[in-house]
């Protein structure tokens, strides 16, 4: 907790509407040190009362034993990292788990208690079919769960896949099975509400909610990042922590801050935008005003550049429209 408590001279009053332990595997920590540190925070800070707190995990049996004692800890969500329903998909992206293992999983969590459940799916992966994609989807659905992400899989630098590339589904395939898979997923109420992120009815995850919407929040552990309002001078900032476990454990007492910086009003907007257009509704001038400190004008005049067929614009505030969103990078590209 000391890394914590350096962050909290910089909190105010605030509240926290939300808990996320992500990043990695984080239920491979006992639930006794999961509930100290839930216990930890609500010490330190004003909790809602309806907080959310989620908590990732592998679909592996050795996680699996845990869920009850996590919901017991205070874990209300969970989010599980099923990626593929397929044996062979799961083989070709280097998952340990299999469909039987995600499956029972997922049945384990609802048996634990757990009614707030993220399932998370790729598709787009090395030899995978359309039919295959939608087969994930469809299994998914019937699960009885309350949110799916369901995104593409990226080839990212200094991964094993970006020195071995595989070959995945061509454009027009992705396009096809992002499309189809949707459909799915609407057929069984599943709402879009941001790029990746689909929910049942009144079910988005909250703390995917304040990211998108620019909102503050801190980042504690190795690695973490956070973005924070100043409450003096309304400046907005980053700050990271240090990446190497042994630097961070070493210096967490005194210093865990490996860097931090100001964003600039120019930047203010681009970055809102970045992250706020991600949502099916767009975004509110109060929700631009209070999360970046600008007048409405500011992005009223910055988006003017935006085909209005892309981008629509009214007295509330701003969206894409339905073709705007499939072109979103190109929306943002304009603002770069």
């Amino acid at each position: 907790m000391l890394d914590l408590d350096n962050d909290l001279r910089d909190m105010g009053s605030r509240s926290i509407k939300s808990i996320f332990f992500g990043g990695g595997t984080p239920s491979i920590f006992s639930p006794d040190t999961i509930h100290k540190i839930i216990d930890g925070a609500q010490r330190r800070l004003a909790f809602y009362n309806q907080i959310e707190i989620t908590m990732e995990a592998n679909p592996g049996t050795f996680e699996q034993k845990n869920f009850a004692e996590f919901k017991a800890a205070g874990i209300n969500r969970l989010s599980i990292g099923i990626q593929s329903f397929n044996d062979q998909q799961l083989q070709n992206i280097g998952r340990i788990h299999d469909a039987q293992q995600a499956l029972s999983a997922i049945n384990t969590a609802q048996q634990a208690g757990f009614d707030n459940i993220n399932l998370d799916l790729m598709f787009g992966l090395p030899e995978q079919t359309i039919d295959q994609a939608i087969n994930d989807i469809a299994l998914a659905c019937k699960q009885d769960v309350q949110h799916i992400s369901h995104y593409q899989l990226t080839i990212e630098p200094n991964t094993f896949f970006h020195t071995h590339t595989p070959v995945t589904p061509d454009m027009d395939v992705l396009w096809q099975m992002q499309n189809q898979c949707q459909q799915v997923l609407a057929d069984k109420d599943f709402q879009q509400y941001e790029v990746s992120a689909y929910a049942q009815p009144g079910r988005q995850c909250t703390h995917n909610l304040n990211y998108w919407n620019f909102g503050d929040y801190l980042g504690i552990g190795a690695g973490a990042h956070g973005k924070l309002t100043d409450t003096g001078s309304g400046k907005v900032s980053r700050r990271w922590k240090r990446r190497q476990p042994e630097d961070y454990m070493s210096n967490a007492a005194s210093d865990p801050v490996s860097g931090s910086a100001e964003i600039k009003p120019d930047e203010l907007i681009f970055e809102f935008l970045l992250n706020a257009l991600r949502l099916r509704k767009g975004f509110s001038y109060e929700i631009f005003e209070h999360n970046t400190g600008l007048n409405r004008q500011a992005v009223i005049e910055a988006c003017r550049v935006i085909d209005p067929e892309l981008l629509q614009i009214d007295d509330q505030g701003m969206r894409c429209s339905d073709r705007g969103y499939h072109f979103l990078n190109d929306i943002l590209e304009r603002f770069i």
